[in-house]
Formats: C-alpha cells, sequence, structure tokens
C-alpha cells in the first residue's frame, strides 16, 4: 500500500451521477473490509430531506456548501485512520477546496462513464435535479471532465461495477 494511503485510508470516488460511484464504492470497500459512505445520502440524512428539495429551496450553492461540510467531516475521520470509501456527488470534486482536501488525504479514482448510458441510467430518475434538462445536463457533463482529469487515476467503465472495483483494485495504490 502506497504510503499516502497508509497515512490516510481514504478512496474518493469522483465522476459524473449515475457513473456507479456508490455501487463501486459498497462494492469496493466491502471487499477492503472499509466503511462505506455516500456523500449524497449522508446530506440528505443530515438535513432530513431530499437533494432535489435543497436544490429547490436553498439552491445549488447552498447545497455544494453542505457537500463541502460532510467532505471535510469524512477527511477527519479518515485522518484519524477510519479506512472509508467515499463515494462524492457529481459536483462536489469540481470545488477547489474539496479537490485539495480529497487529493492531499487519500487516494481520488474517476470513474468514467460515457453520456450514453449515463443518460440511460437518469432517464426515470426524478431525484436528480441536474438531470431534469437534458440539454443543460450535457454541458454539465462537457464542463466537468477537466475537473474530473485531475484525479489520481482514470477508470473507464461501460457500466460493470465488478469490472470497476477489479480495476482499482489492480491500481498500484495496495
Amino acid at each position: 500500500m502506497i504510503l499516502k494511503l497508509k497515512r490516510t485510508p481514504g478512496i474518493y470516488l469522483v465522476g459524473f451521477m449515475a457513473c456507479g460511484k456508490t455501487t463501486v464504492g459498497r462494492m469496493l470497500a466491502e471487499e477492503l473490509g472499509w466503511h462505506f459512505n455516500d456523500l449524497d445520502h449522508e446530506i440528505e440524512s443530515d438535513h432530513r430531506t431530499k437533494i432535489s428539495d435543497i436544490f429547490d429551496t436553498l439552491g445549488e450553492e447552498s447545497f455544494r456548501d453542505m457537500e463541502s461540510e460532510v467532505i471535510e467531516k469524512r477527511v477527519r475521520l479518515v485522518e484519524r485512520g477510519r479506512p472509508t470509501v467515499l463515494a462524492l456527488g457529481g459536483g462536489a470534486f469540481i470545488r477547489d477546496k474539496n479537490f485539495k482536501m480529497l487529493n492531499d488525504h487519500g487516494v481520488t479514482v474517476w470513474i468514467d462513464c460515457s453520456f450514453d448510458i449515463i443518460c440511460q441510467r437518469v432517464s426515470q430518475a426524478s431525484h436528480r435535479p441536474l438531470a431534469r434538462d437534458p440539454k443543460r445536463m450535457r454541458e454539465l457533463y462537457d464542463e466537468r471532465r477537466d475537473a474530473y482529469a485531475r484525479a489520481e487515476f482514470h477508470l473507464v467503465t461501460h457500466g460493470d461495477s465488478s469490472e470497476v472495483v477489479r480495476k482499482i483494485l489492480a491500481l498500484p495504490i495496495f
């Protein structure tokens, strides 16, 4: 295991909505015997409301602030030796503050899924506020790719979560 991961045992999964971060994260954490957290689920639990309601009532910027707070809380637990796989929301890695914290305290992995697969996955999803407008969703997908590319590792997937877990386990971090 690389020294960075020994000091701060955190693997942070980044990528666009519906690319498989939660599914892969759960599977990976189980395989490693680590804790798993999903950033969006934690925000919903902490605030006792859905992400879409937070967007509708408080706006995206307030949601991004909540996201940063939860990231900081999770990273602090990792720093204290709690091995964790964390699935980030699609926009969490865009903020420089979040990127720096995650990159400095664990390993970041971009799960890169084609836009076509993402569209198939979100076509029936009303709980994703940024997927309501297909044109805007495509723009976000294209805009965010440069930010995701800052992750230490880049894994392309065609939708097979087991394959992504195997690829992560084969990375030169263990």
